[in-house]
């Protein structure tokens, strides 16, 4: 392998510093940020499939193993960046301060999922395949074009990178040196297919070539190399340099979405020897002194009260308004689909009918 797209890593498995210059700025108030918002959002990501098996939400993509990659990028954001996640990023979304409600609201079906905060930069999730990386390019042009320091991240999978927008939208932010960092999460799967059934190269980092810009490939595990390396693209970008590509190398765990079944197209032991980002980054807090047990006791009751109260406030939620699938698409609805919204109405009125006389 070209030792230019070597991979990154500034902890190992063990939890051992590898790069002693960033340990001045490895502070015991950085790591715990990092920590807090991992296990946050592992702890959202298993109540959410809870959630889906009882019927409480819709189909749900979870993203446990890919902790450090999305915490650790999300956090390299200034307030005023842009954030461009997929369907399998709400864990980068609900650390840059995306509400814990709306996100379960979205797996609901509610449109209100879609809004974020007041004043938070971040896109609906892009549930087409590598749709939002020309959209990413697009922002940060308009961002330059204005004048402004601000940047954009813009999140996709290894299968996006097979996707004719991802070579668009690199292309076209090379060309305009457009400040914006494209950080892909090689989780190893798109779907039900490898990566080494998807292409050639030995990396997607080093598909950078192609368009000009640098490619960095980093461990996705790991939440120091993930967060520092994410940092210098956006400070190279604000410096009007353009656009960088950053592979991060990561594993889902668990299924495609909650309606796939992982062992169809993987065996149970593919990827154990891969460390948990969380047990890694533990590991690195005990052994460097940064580690307080009654710290953790406090922020697990913490996030416990948080999702609970969170699961609580979706639930007073009326369930979603199937016209909302029809009626935002089209000024006025081809026949096509009004013969289908027609369709399932009468399908649902069909059901209530029995439900209520059965």
């Amino acid at each position: 392998m070209n030792p230019q797209f070597s991979l990154k890593k500034i902890i190992d498995d063990e939890g051992n510093l590898l790069e002693s210059s960033y340990k001045s700025e490895i502070t015991d108030q950085l790591t715990k940020r990092f920590y807090y918002h991992m296990y946050r959002i592992r702890l959202f990501d298993r109540k959410s499939i809870s959630l889906q098996r009882q019927g409480r939400i819709g189909t749900y993509p979870p993203f446990e193993g890919q902790e450090a990659a999305q915490v650790g990028s999300a956090l390299a954001l200034d307030e005023n960046d842009w954030m461009l996640p997929t369907y399998r990023d709400h864990g980068a979304t609900l650390t840059f301060g995306f509400d814990m409600t709306k996100t379960l609201l979205y797996w609901k079906g509610r449109v209100e999922g879609c809004v974020p905060p007041e004043g938070k930069r971040i896109f609906p999730p892009a549930v087409p395949i590598a749709t939002q990386i020309p959209h990413a390019a697009g922002v940060a042009w308009a961002e330059k074009l204005k004048g402004t320091k601000n940047a954009v991240i813009v999140y996709f999978g290894d299968g996006a990178t097979s996707e004719g927008d991802f070579h668009e939208g690199l292309n076209f932010a090379s060309v305009l040196k457009a400040p914006v960092v494209f950080f892909n999460q090689n989780n190893g799967y798109a779907i039900s297919v490898p990566i080494s059934k998807q292409m050639n190269s030995q990396t997607i980092a080093q598909k950078a070539v192609a368009y000009g810009i640098p490619g960095i490939r980093i461990d996705g595990n790991d939440c120091f190399a993930v967060y520092f390396n994410v940092k210098n693209a956006l400070y190279s970008a604000r410096a009007g340099n353009g656009p960088t590509l950053i592979e991060a190398v990561t594993w889902r765990k668990g299924a495609h979405t909650t309606a796939d079944d992982p062992t169809r197209y993987r065996s149970d032991e593919q990827g154990n020897s891969i460390v948990d980002p969380l047990i890694r980054l533990e590991r690195f807090m005990k052994k460097y002194g940064f580690w307080e047990q009654d710290w953790f006791t406090e922020i697990d009751e913490k996030i416990k009260q948080e999702i609970e109260s969170s699961v609580e406030a979706m639930e007073s939620y009326p369930d979603p308004n199937v016209n909302d699938l029809f009626d935002h698409v089209f000024a006025v609805l081809p026949d096509q689909l009004m013969e289908q919204k027609k369709s399932v109405l009468e399908q649902l009125r069909r059901e209530s009918y029995g439900t209520s006389n059965g």
